[in-house]
């Protein structure tokens, strides 16, 4: 019997495959929230998005070994992370504002390789990961959740929710949205536009940090764990947009649901495979797209 015959007569293996791919997408659409920020205000597309990730879930893999409770280290991560991304922001990142795009890619790969091997150095390339002590929820129909993915499933609908309440109701909020509609009209307003990216990309850092130890108590943690995350994360904002969070959300999702259909169906090992030639689909349909609107337009 081969696996698509065995999904076509399992229902219940189609339902725990989709429930396991929401579960992970949520914590792909937190990597995602924060290059949607990025890239919409500073017009920056970071290629080290996904060691943010990484470095976040170092973190809690370190506070969990000096008896802090892995949930009780993702905050603390989170603001470790964002002092770090200030830091970036104030030693690279400000010299990449008003670039040219494949300027920002090219420096932030670079910037990837080197928290890569600042990462190996300091942790070593063995594959790591923390126990946070959470059991499954055992469901009607042979359905088990982990809980430590519902609970990462709920930090990113919070999260989202108050990043979007932040952008809407805070001062800094509405500092970053105005920089992003027209940076040269904010600065004439007496909006200070580079503590409004510095903040923009510690903020980023603070929500890769969160998403990093939940990925370290739900998956692995490696140093060199980082560009999948970033393809992921790019391509949930190439698909939903840089307007909001909610499309961010459910592109995530669908992600998952695709990543673990392709893993059951081709094997865990073509996993990684499939996700970059989803890429390259989603690329050139988009792509093909955008030529067919300034066709419709012309």
């Amino acid at each position: 019997m081969t696996d698509l015959a065995v999904l076509f007569q399992t229902p219940e293996l189609n339902l725990q495959l989709v429930v396991d791919g929401l579960l992970a997408g949520a914590i792909f659409a937190l990597a995602a929230y924060g290059m949607a920020l990025v890239w919409g205000v500073m017009n920056l597309i970071n290629v080290a998005q996904g060691e943010l990730v990484m470095l976040g879930g170092y973190v809690v893999i370190w506070l969990a070994g000096q008896g802090v409770h892995p949930l009780l280290a993702v905050p603390v991560a989170a603001a470790a992370m964002a002092l770090l991304g200030w830091v970036l922001y104030r030693l690279v990142m400000f010299r990449l504002i008003d670039r040219d795009l494949f300027v920002s890619v090219l420096a932030t790969f670079g910037l990837s390789i080197v928290l890569q091997q600042l990462a190996n150095q300091a942790f070593g390339a063995n594959v790591r990961a923390i126990d946070a002590g959470m059991g499954s929820v055992f469901l009607p129909g042979g359905l088990v959740v982990p809980q430590v993915k519902l609970v990462a499933f709920a930090a990113a609908l919070v999260l989202g929710a108050v990043l979007m309440l932040f952008l809407r109701h805070a001062r800094l909020g509405q500092a970053i949205r105005a920089t992003a509609q027209n940076a040269r009209a904010a600065r004439v307003l007496g909006v200070d536009t580079d503590r409004v990216y510095a903040a923009t990309f510690a903020l980023n850092a603070a929500i890769c940090g969160a998403a990093g130890g939940l990925v370290a108590m739900t998956w692995v943690i490696h140093p060199y764990l980082g560009l999948p995350y970033t393809v992921r994360a790019f391509m949930i904002v190439v698909v939903a947009g840089l307007g909001s969070m909610l499309p961010v959300l459910f592109a995530g999702g669908g992600l998952g649901i695709a990543e673990n259909y392709a893993g059951f169906l081709l094997g865990t090992e073509y996993q990684t495979a499939f996700l970059y030639g989803l890429l390259v689909v989603i690329l050139v349909s988009r792509n093909l797209l955008l030529r067919r609107r300034r066709g419709y337009l012309k």
